[in-house]
């Protein structure tokens, strides 16, 4: 891949010029044609290039490319969208056309363009004024064209006759300049009151959390001289939180970019001031981050947050006479612009505008059958948050959505919000959130006495309901966009990396590496070997590795989940309660009321196990083939829940994860096998020889998932003779493996009643033969050994087809040491014949495959005039190092792997003086 980045001025042209003709069209949308529609004023601000190889890892790259070019420039809100159509488009190129990929991107002030060309012009849109159908979804091609229509702003196709260009455009979503807030004029009774000067608190924490920059109204509200607290700690001073139900710690609000909320700070006369904070997170000029707090009284708030202007039932006119907007009096102005916001700030009002005690907002699901709980103040929503209860039947069942209804007593009818249930509130007053009659969601306000609401506080309540739904059904509908969009990212790079690999451990770790922390805080995958076989725990993650070791004894400890194939996620209480019960005797141990704790240190570990489990855990099977092989589990730390979406894309994941698994199993099966059967091919040991000495060197090729062609054979056939033999079937796989041990057995059972080399050769040849559509054609190289009393060898052997085999004398000479003659497996008659040679002491016969002579680098091949230079090379060495050298010589001709089997069998007749 070659890349160039070039930011500032306008990039040059990508068309090609010269001789090379211009694009002779472009189609734009639903395969209208237009003229090509880019913005010639636009000013290019960078450009990022890169090209990609005709391989599949290059759609993998070019993703990343696109991906860290976009977040470089800043553009995050748009990266998902733009990798996916990256991802599709460069598909089509590398993997569908087969040429290389050229990926341009072009920054501009109106958004971002990018350009993906490839060398195939063949495979261009039929040119028709209608829309063009390209066919379903669900293929495997042609799904680019459909995205760009479906995602992109404009898109377009522009041919030449060398090229073909795909381009989409993708707009930056609407920031406003200028004022960012602005209020009606008000009449002073309706301004916000304050106990004379407002002091703002200004207090700067750096990255470690201690307190840097303390000014005078710090010191004049909290009592603390900027001498006495600057470089402690905040959470020194801070009553965290103030208002219950602050789900966030001062630790993780000090880290975010923004945070805006209630809580207490203690003062020297060690009284807890509430107040209301907005933080900021900066960064100086040496890139050094620091978070800046501006704190005031918490009933001063109007000062850092737009306050509630007018009650929710009047109507509430500018100076100008003007009314104003329903929902701005209520949420204030400016509104949140993401979702999250919105709901808080909604129930942040809706408690103040009925002075309750607690206020929630529940959103419907889709099929409006449960209600997920998605804000709350005053209330823990750490353990609330994205709970689940049904609206019409089951168990804690939320039977007031639909309707309006205020519970003045909830101690007389417990259940009736399942919601409150053990949080002290007695009165409450629900109504719904309709969009066209649909219902979305339920907001509630709730207090710690009986009889505080009646039909009228229902009324308001229902007035402000009705003027807020449609804008969260907008924003939520927003939400889902944005989640799906980055899901669709997320599975498409998932389903990338799974499919990169058949290693069984590999891909469960990656599986659990994709899910935690993106999905989850902590992940463990059960397999099943078999139906009768048990699920086994396979890999466990935790997002804190520290925790790994407890969270995995603790589920080595408890059973398995059931291996139910239904699909969907289901939630598994195993874990949560053996968490709280091994943390509750730990407790009880160390407070002396139980057993004696015998590893003390393991008190803080059981708790914080207990902790990072204590929330919902949930199971997906993992099913492929029509069979379960295995759970993934997914959890939440103490008291949270999964949201919905979280859990779809979960089960996307788990489909996906299931078959790659069940893949990597069958490949680790398949290359089991295979291993097996290439030993059972080969002799397990060599014979030792007398006055001989004898090396073997075999190196398969590929993966180990293909049985070779390839086997060599040494074995005594009477007392001081020796049948070798080395062979080469054409061909891999279970047809070559039969040739392979027909060939193997045969040579040794004939030899072994008598029959010369000729004739094993001829009856092998017949056996092969009879294997009909099975046969496959063999050369091989049979000798027999014969070692004499004045110390050389006599060998008598029959070359069918093969390489022949080559004689080293001591003086360097080499020369070939038989003659060819036909390969086995042709045909029928063969007249066969057998040479006799002898090797004086120091003399090696070498006999090879034609995986070595043919080892090629491009167009150049090692050949037998190669294979001859290098063993002139070995005179005086040993069998097994002139094996060895023979050996690091093919591995060094070619870089690339050997793409066939080797063999490399040495015999030598040691010298009078030994090496």
């Amino acid at each position: 891949m070659t890349t160039g980045l070039h930011p500032g001025g306008q990039p040059q042209d990508p068309r090609p010029t010269g001789n090379q003709a211009l694009p002779q069209q472009e189609r734009v949308g639903h395969g209208t044609p237009h003229a090509d529609n880019r913005t010639r004023s636009a000013v290019i601000t960078a450009r990022a290039a890169a090209s990609f190889d005709p391989v599949g890892r290059s759609v993998a790259t070019a993703r990343s490319f696109v991906r860290d070019t976009l977040q470089g420039w800043g553009f995050a809100d748009i990266v998902d969208d733009a990798v996916v159509l990256t991802s599709e488009l460069v598909t089509n190129a590398v993997v569908h056309a087969g040429t290389s990929a050229d990926v341009l991107c072009l920054r501009s002030d109106e958004g971002v363009r990018i350009e993906v060309a490839d060398r195939y012009p063949e495979r261009e849109i039929p040119l028709q004024a209608t829309a063009v159908n390209m066919g379903s979804p669900d293929r495997e091609g042609g799904r680019g064209l459909q995205l760009c229509a479906a995602l992109a702003g404009r898109w377009g196709v522009d041919y030449s006759p060398t090229h073909k260009q795909v381009w989409f455009h993708l707009d930056l979503p609407d920031r406003p300049v200028g004022t960012r807030t602005a209020g009606p004029s008000l009449p002073a009774n309706l301004l916000p009151l304050a106990d004379g000067r407002v002091r703002v608190a200004v207090i700067q924490i750096d990255r470690v959390g201690a307190i840097s920059a303390w000014n005078e109204d710090a010191e004049d509200l909290f009592g603390y001289s900027a001498e006495q607290v600057i470089g402690k700690p905040l959470t020194d001073l801070a009553a965290w939180p103030h208002t219950p139900g602050t789900s966030t710690g001062i630790v993780e609000a000090l880290q975010l970019s923004r945070w805006e909320g209630t809580y207490g700070l203690r003062g020297a006369s060690g009284r807890v001031t509430p107040v209301y904070a907005s933080h900021l997170r900066v960064r100086d000029t040496g890139g050094e981050p620091s978070t800046v707090c501006l704190l005031v009284r918490d009933h001063e708030r109007a000062v850092l947050q737009t306050p509630l202007r007018a009650s929710a039932t009047d109507t509430t006119t500018s100076s100008e006479g003007q009314a104003t907007d329903p929902f701005e009096v209520f949420i204030g102005s400016p509104a949140p612009d993401d979702l999250d916001g919105l709901l808080q700030r909604t129930v942040e009002r809706a408690r103040d505008m009925l002075d309750g005690d607690s206020a929630f907002l529940l959103l419907a699901t889709d099929d409006e059958t449960e209600l997920e709980v998605r804000a709350s103040t005053g209330l823990p929503s750490a353990r609330q948050r994205f709970a689940r209860v049904p609206v019409e039947a089951g168990p804690g069942r939320y039977g007031s959505a639909r309707m309006p209804a205020v519970h003045e007593d909830l101690t007389v009818v417990p259940g009736a919000v399942p919601l409150l249930a053990g949080t002290g509130m007695r009165s409450v007053v629900t109504v719904p959130l309709k969009v066209e009659g649909r219902l979305t969601g339920s907001l509630g306000v709730a207090a710690e006495g009986p009889a505080r609401y009646s039909n009228e506080e229902a009324l308001r309540l229902q007035f402000a309901a009705d003027r807020i739904a449609l804008a969260v059904e907008s924003a939520r509908l927003g939400e889902l966009e944005r989640l799906r969009r980055g899901s669709l990212s997320f599975l498409v790079e998932a389903s990338d990396l799974l499919a990169g690999t058949l290693d069984r451990d590999q891909t469960l770790a990656l599986m659990a590496q994709m899910t935690v922390p993106t999905l989850a805080t902590w992940c463990a995958v059960y397999t099943i070997a078999d139906q009768a076989s048990d699920p086994y725990l396979s890999y466990v993650l935790h997002e804190d590795e520290e925790r790994i070791d407890g969270l995995k004894a603790l589920l080595s400890k408890i059973a398995p989940p059931d291996p139910v194939p239904t699909p969907g996620a289901r939630v598994w209480a195993a874990p949560g309660e053996a968490a709280h019960q091994a943390a509750l005797r730990t407790s009880m141990r160390s407070l002396g009321l139980g057993e004696p704790a015998s590893v003390t240190s393991g008190i803080g570990t059981t708790l914080a196990t207990a902790a990072a489990v204590g929330g919902e855990t949930v199971v997906l099977p993992l099913v492929a083939r029509n069979r379960v092989i295995g759970m993934l589990t997914l959890g939440k730390p103490s008291d949270e829940h999964f949201r919905q979406e979280i859990l779809e894309l979960a089960e996307d994941l788990s489909r996906r994860a299931a078959l790659a698994l069940d893949n990597a199993r069958l490949y680790s099966e398949r290359t089991a096998i295979s291993q097996s059967l290439q030993r059972s091919l080969l002799p397990p040991d060599l014979p030792h020889i007398d006055g001989v000495e004898v090396e073997v060197i075999y190196r398969a090729a590929g993966e180990g998932n293909e049985v070779g062609g390839d086997f060599y054979d040494l074995f005594p056939i009477r007392d001081g003779v020796y049948g070798f033999a080395i062979g080469d079937v054409c061909g891999t796989g279970p047809e070559a493996a039969a040739v392979t041990g027909l060939a193997r057995h045969a040579l040794r059972l004939l030899a072994r009643e008598g029959f010369g080399g000729p004739a094993v050769l001829e009856r092998l040849n017949s056996a092969i033969l009879d294997e009909g559509a099975r046969s496959r054609f063999l050369t091989l190289l049979y000798g027999e050994l014969w070692p004499q009393e004045d110390g050389s060898a006599m060998l008598k052997v029959v070359c069918a087809g093969h390489p022949l085999p080559l004689r080293l004398r001591q003086d360097g000479t080499v020369e070939a040491a038989a003659e060819p003659q036909p390969l086995l497996g042709v045909m029928e008659d063969l007249e066969l014949y057998e040479q006799t040679i002898t090797l004086d002491p120091g003399d090696v016969l070498l006999c090879v495959t034609d995986g070595v002579t043919e080892r090629r680098e491009g167009t150049r091949m090692l050949g037998d005039d190669g294979l001859t230079d290098v063993l002139t090379t070995c005179t005086g060495l040993t069998a097994g190092a002139v094996a060895a050298r023979i050996m690091r010589a093919v591995e060094r001709f070619a870089s690339d792997a050997p793409s066939d089997d080797m063999a490399i069998l040495a015999m030598r007749v040691p010298g009078l003086q030994r090496d």
